[in-house]
């Protein structure tokens, strides 16, 4: 049984975007020389999200405009939560795009659907945060 384990990096200039990670994810397991296995791909942020979908802009526009309707930033004062930080609704956000991403590989390859893609979300950006990549296999 092999073991691997990566962090990626991000420190976005915006306070809310979407990354495509998918290659980076991809040379983590070419890294690792582990083919059959599930992979993990974890947000260690709580106002960030890792999340499967489809690399389209208009897509990423749509969860901005929905994500907004349903945990929208300003005003500020309208959550308990802000106060030292106001960033109560990024914490909402992560709670619906979700913390993390688990995807098969095989022979060394994510088995993704046509379309799928692996995304960073970012909701508080503008400081630096972290994904995890964990693979355990064969």
């Amino acid at each position: 049984m092999k073991s691997y384990r990566k962090e990626l990096n991000f420190n976005l200039p915006a306070r809310r975007a979407y990354v495509n990670i998918t290659s980076q994810v991809q040379t983590c397991i070419d890294e690792s020389g582990i083919k059959e296995v599930l992979v993990l791909v974890n947000a260690m942020n709580i106002t960030a999200s890792v999340f499967v979908n489809d690399d389209e802009s208009g897509l990423h526009q749509d969860f901005e405009k929905w994500l907004e309707n349903l945990a929208p930033e300003k005003p500020y004062s309208q959550y308990k939560h802000n106060g030292y930080e106001d960033n109560a609704d990024a914490h909402l956000k992560r709670q619906i795009m979700g913390r993390e991403v688990v995807a098969a590989i095989t022979d060394g390859k994510l088995d993704f659907g046509t379309w799928e893609q692996i995304f960073y979300g970012e909701y508080d950006g503008k400081r630096q945060k972290r994904v995890l990549v964990k693979i355990i296999g064969e």
